[in-house]
């Protein structure tokens, strides 16, 4: 009995609160409710296949279920296609041309970072509010939600003679390198639209994404003098390569640990007499003993910023530090660009400010503007510098990245009404 008083309380404040929307606004929530179970099964099915960044035949697969959906609703679908030497599958894209309202730019990826010889983790309804599944909230469960999103527009004909650009990359996990290689279409096409919208994971029900960090890489080499390790701090032998290695890092983390919105990791280390390290498989290995001064040390981390002017700060903080060198030692660092960053901007401000009337007008309450430092790199960073963007819309859930990812059953068909009378304010 107070499960169904609680569900007519809900439903009477939600008819209250629609007293706000326009009738063709409520047809659009109607029509989400109608199509719901489909939305359900369109996203069971895409999870119950393995699309890990490197399956690059189930990055293909999935692409190929909306290649049939989108179809369906009036789409020109194509497949786009990436150099061998990237090893990537290419990415999936669908469109719509035509010359009223706002131009938009939906974004969201194929792939999850469950690669094929990893456990697999099907879509699985847990309770009335949960389900679980390999990325089902990062990010299939916000590819579906573009989708129903589109759908329910279509069937009341409200995209008609507009411009609509659905791009889901295949490699937003880890892209193929070189990066403007990877986003070379992806970067253009944007460029052709006014807001680019990213339904990843959403924060929270009440917050929204105007700014990312980015996100870089780094390697550190470290050397010294390979000796008996009775030597050792002497002035004609000196440290060695670790502890110039870690000299080094724990210095980074003095200088630079405490900037707002500045982290760097240094997610792997490898040292002693002889180092072996592969990038592509991310495997190292060293020969050393106990009693030998290491003569190689080899770090490898990222680093994450927002602007490109605390990047380039933080570098040059970095290179003086590397350069300070204990005795008998050498160092030498590297950079490598990857994503770059989302700042917050005017634009992507305003585009709060409607989803927020949006949301109090469906009597869901205030979207706010979510930390910038709570996120890292997207792929709507690639674009943030050409168009207003918005991120962070898509389905709710827990655990991403890890086997017990979950998705929010309980929001996600309000995520997705909100997400579809966002998207008609938008277009006119």
């Amino acid at each position: 009995m107070k499960k169904l008083i609680t569900f007519l309380v809900l439903s009477i404040s939600f008819q209250i609160s629609a007293q706000h929307l326009s009738k063709v606004e409520q047809k659009l929530v109607d029509a989400i409710d109608k199509n719901y179970n489909e939305t359900v099964k369109l996203l069971e099915e895409t999870v119950n296949i393995n699309s890990g960044t490197f399956n690059l035949e189930g990055v293909r697969e999935v692409a190929k279920i909306y290649e049939r959906e989108f179809a369906k609703i009036g789409f020109q679908t194509e497949w786009i296609t990436l150099p061998d030497s990237l090893q990537r599958a290419g990415h999936f894209v669908a469109t719509k041309k035509g010359s009223k309202g706002k131009k938009l730019f939906f974004i969201g990826h194929l792939d999850t970072v469950f690669e094929k010889d990893m456990p697999f983790y099907p879509f699985t309804i847990l309770d009335k509010n949960t389900a679980k599944g390999q990325g089902v909230n990062d990010m299939k469960g916000g590819n579906a939600m573009i989708f129903a999103t589109l759908k329910a527009l279509h069937e009341l004909g409200l995209l008609e003679d507009r411009t609509i650009t659905v791009y889901f990359t295949g490699d937003e996990e880890n892209s193929g390198k070189p990066s403007w290689v990877s986003r070379l279409d992806f970067i253009e096409r944007a460029k052709q639209h006014d807001i680019a919208l990213a339904y990843e994971t959403a924060q929270g029900f009440n917050i929204a994404t105007v700014a990312r960090r980015g996100a870089s890489g780094w390697t550190l080499k470290t050397t010294g003098k390979q000796v008996h390790s009775s030597g050792v701090f002497k002035e004609n032998v000196g440290y060695g390569a670790i502890y110039e290695a870690a000299r080094i890092l724990n210095e980074f983390r003095i200088e630079l640990a405490d900037e707002q919105y500045l982290t760097f990791n240094p997610g792997q280390i490898v040292g002693g007499s002889d180092v072996v390290y592969d990038p592509i498989s991310g495997k190292g290995e060293a020969l050393g003993k106990t009693n030998i001064v290491s003569r190689e040390a080899f770090v490898t981390g990222d680093l994450r910023f927002l602007g490109e002017q605390q990047k380039e700060t933080a570098r040059e903080k970095m290179k003086n530090i590397v350069s300070q060198n204990l005795n008998g030692t050498t160092a030498e660092i590297e950079f490598e660009d990857g994503i770059p960053s989302m700042p917050p901007t005017d634009g992507n401000m305003a585009l709060v400010d409607i989803l927020n009337k949006v949301s109090i007008d469906m009597g869901f309450g205030e979207v706010k503007a979510g930390d910038p430092g709570s996120r890292g790199a997207g792929d709507i960073s690639y674009v943030a510098d050409y168009l207003d963007c918005i991120d962070g819309i898509g389905a709710s859930g827990t655990g991403a990245h890890s086997p017990a990812e979950t998705i929010n059953m309980e929001e996600y068909p309000d995520l997705i009404k909100r997400s579809t009378l966002f998207v008609n304010r938008l277009l006119k």
